[in-house]
């Protein structure tokens, strides 16, 4: 069925294709993809969706062919792309932190700090953010486009590299150390200033927005529910370290209590045994898809 009103959104294609995949399906949206087809289905008939290549995605973005798209801080600079952020979104491939765009040398290199590169040569795929580190720096240098491979161009083809990295452990694995870190970057949900300005348009970006961050806010805290007499109420409220005040509701014609709330998940093993010590009973946990607050 057609609709009045549809959102082209672009998602990212690569490392983070999957991860994003998954983030929807917790924020409500479920999203599939034939093997080949760069065009995803979303059981949301208002949106329509392109995988598109995270580096390029703030250019069609920019340019409207695209109304909105998630991409990295670090590309949207990289292309200096005048676009709407509408929200960060931290989450990668690996880990829920920042990815890290890094000056690295080899491990046997002499070099200790940018100053030390002057006049050298230097391969990376964000040509254009490298030069204007340097350029900050006082450094003149060859910067060169790396089309991958980028680990083991160093050093026998040029005498550092600036690459992305989240734990840093494949630059190490190549025998690379990091002299620098350019800029930290993490995901953000973008918008063209046209589709930002279409009242509708703009709506349903802030709903997805909102759902998104919620899933990502539940990704780390999972629900508690709990039965306590009365009489030992205080005793286990003072144990949970909730978002808010628990939710406590009586139990009909019992001198009993339900009580839920929500945690860390990493609290829970500490404090369930310390629960049922003060008399909890009945203790469930269950998995969250979304916190809003």
């Amino acid at each position: 069925m057609e609709v009045e009103n549809k959102l082209n959104i672009g998602l990212p294609k690569g490392s983070l294709e999957q991860s994003t995949i998954e983030l929807f399906a917790k924020a409500g949206y479920g999203i599939s993809l034939s093997r080949r087809s760069y065009y995803p289905t979303i059981d949301d008939a208002e949106l329509s969706a392109v995988l598109i290549r995270p580096q390029e995605m703030s250019r069609y973005v920019e340019g409207g062919s695209l109304d909105c798209g998630l991409t990295g801080k670090d590309w949207i600079l990289e292309n200096g792309s005048d676009v709407v952020e509408v929200c960060d979104l931290v989450y990668a491939k690996a880990t829920a932190a920042p990815v890290r765009w890094v000056l690295a040398v080899h491990e046997d290199s002499p070099y200790k700090k940018a100053e030390d590169l002057q006049g050298k040569r230097i391969a990376t795929e964000v040509v254009n953010l490298t030069r204007r580190f340097l350029k900050d720096r006082g450094v003149t240098a060859d910067v060169e486009f790396s089309w991958g491979a980028t680990e083991v161009k160093c050093p026998s083809l040029v005498d550092a590299i600036v690459e992305l990295t989240e734990t840093g452990s494949s630059l190490k694995a190549n025998r690379l150390r990091i002299i620098e870190t350019l800029a930290e970057s993490t995901t953000r949900f973008i918008a063209s200033k046209a589709a930002w300005n279409d009242a509708w348009k703009r709506g349903k970006m802030e709903t997805i927005a909102m759902l998104l961050q919620g899933a990502l806010r539940a990704r780390s805290k999972v629900g508690l529910k709990l039965n306590v007499e009365e009489k030992n109420l205080e005793t286990v409220v003072a144990i949970l370290p909730c978002l808010k005040e628990p939710t406590i509701s009586h139990l009909r014609g019992k001198e009993w209590v339900a009580v839920e709330v929500v945690v860390d998940e990493s609290v829970v093993r500490q404090i369930i045994p310390k629960l049922k010590t003060a008399g909890a009973q009945g203790i469930i946990e269950y998995p969250l898809n979304k916190v809003i607050p």
